[in-house]
């Protein structure tokens, strides 16, 4: 069984005062953190100069390709038929990026296959702690 997913895709950033710049960030999952997505975006388009790393719920990206979702630093929505925008928002501004629907539609497909929806765990040690929390109520 497969244990980590990394898929890198095309997405344009958008900007309200620059032509959309083409990026290649890359999508995360991993087995051990079954309930996140990661975003990592190259160092190139962070204001820092360093990479950056955006961390939301799988549940969050399963949504935001049918509706619009999130209320948070991360929205996503439907751009048309064939685009999904995700939104990032930081307290020093809002960056929007464009995606492919289709790939992270495949990127979600192949998370399944890492972790089946509805079985994610928090881990036996979490599992255990919760469920004697639980039992005490």
């Amino acid at each position: 069984m497969r244990l980590t997913l990394d898929q890198p895709v095309r997405a344009r950033l958008a900007t309200p005062d620059y032509p959309e710049l083409p990026i290649r960030p890359t999508l995360r999952y991993r087995a051990a953190d079954p309930f996140a997505v990661r975003i990592d975006f190259p160092a190139h388009v962070s204001a820092d100069g360093d990479g950056v790393t955006w961390t939301f719920a799988r549940s969050l990206l399963e949504e935001g390709l049918v509706a619009a979702a999130g209320i948070g630093d991360v929205r996503i929505r439907p751009y048309g038929r064939s685009r999904t925008v995700i939104e990032f928002h930081a307290p020093h501004g809002m960056a929007a990026i464009r995606f492919g629907t289709a790939s992270l539609r495949r990127f979600l497909q192949r998370s399944y296959a890492v972790v089946e929806p509805g079985r994610e765990t928090l881990g036996p040690e979490l599992d255990h702690g919760l469920m004697s929390l639980l039992d005490g109520v």
